[in-house]
């Protein structure tokens, strides 16, 4: 397969910052496919939309940045939405309605959704896409598949890496300003479960990659320009990384030498600060209709549905 081509599986949504009165698409399957997009690869997204204002908001907006959303569903009920504040550049999650459809109606792989898939270079997923049941059909194609697990515990318990692991070549952590003693620990112990490459970002301090044998490192690169919010800022770090080392020959039966994981890391990086410039996850956003806003969300953590 001479041509990147990259498919987010799962989960969409509207990111809504209260304190700028507008609403962005997003969400990590998303993301990962348009930023995918963006750096020369072919990419696609499959899963569920609302079919509210919402849902046609997101899906117009994927599909005017290249991607393609063709196999995808539309479902009744209301789709993914968080309402979200920047503080200092950081963003703080205030509510969310449960993901939607996205969550109470996920997608669900059929015999010709398995064919579609196969013929992506790698297919990429996340613990917000409820498409856990849905992971062993994929590893009937040769497709690559990562799976961001995201920063919250409930994500990395051992039932949890039990159910996910063994389905996917790639794992993505968020580690915070974890200790690197206890980052080494955390990276072997998910490896553990089955995913040969183990990827812990953190933040300013950078990113950690266990291959299964050694680890490698790599600074976070200066922002380009003045800081917007971090919004999407792993998302990108993901898709760049791949892209790269799918550019370099990974494949189910390439392992990825050394060098190529050292380069992959670095581009991925810059592209990651680059996106530490851009409003929401990738643009497109618009003014909130305060006639059409969802009321009285439901607290989350601080991380949670991002």
């Amino acid at each position: 397969m001479s041509t990147v081509r990259v498919l987010g599986l799962g989960d969409n949504i509207v990111d809504r910052f209260v304190d700028r009165g507008v609403e962005y698409p997003g969400g990590n399957a998303v993301n990962v496919a348009v930023f995918a997009r963006q750096l020369g690869a072919e990419a696609a997204y499959l899963g569920v939309f609302g079919d509210d204002e919402q849902g046609r908001f997101v899906r117009q907006a994927i599909e005017d940045c290249g991607v393609d959303t063709s196999r995808s569903s539309v479902r009744p009920g209301p789709n993914g939405v968080t309402e979200i504040e920047t503080v200092d550049g950081e963003r703080r999650f205030l509510g969310w309605n449960q993901g939607g459809v996205t969550i109470s109606d996920p997608v669900r792989i059929g015999e010709d959704d398995k064919r579609y898939i196969a013929g992506f270079s790698l297919v990429h997923s996340s613990a917000y896409s409820g498409v856990i049941p849905e992971l062993p059909k994929l590893a009937e194609t040769r497709t690559l598949r990562s799976y961001d697990f995201s920063s919250e515990p409930e994500f990395r318990t051992p039932e949890y890496l039990d159910a996910v692991g063994p389905w996917v070549d790639l794992a993505l952590v968020s580690l915070g300003s974890m200790s690197r003693t206890d980052t080494w620990a955390e990276l072997r112990r998910i490896a553990s479960h089955g995913p040969s490459l183990v990827l812990g970002t953190q933040g300013d301090d950078g990113a950690v990659l266990f291959d299964g044998d050694a680890f490698y490192y790599s600074d976070a690169a200066p922002v380009p320009g003045p800081l917007v919010d971090t919004m999407g800022c792993g998302d990108a770090y993901v898709s760049a990384f791949v892209v790269e080392l799918l550019r370099s020959g990974w494949r189910r039966n390439a392992r990825p030498g050394g060098a190529a994981l050292h380069r992959s890391m670095r581009r991925a990086a810059q592209f990651a600060a680059r996106q530490c410039t851009v409003e929401g996850a990738f643009g497109h956003g618009r003014v909130v209709d305060e006639a059409a806003r969802v009321p009285s969300l439901p607290p989350v953590a601080a991380g949670e549905a991002g």
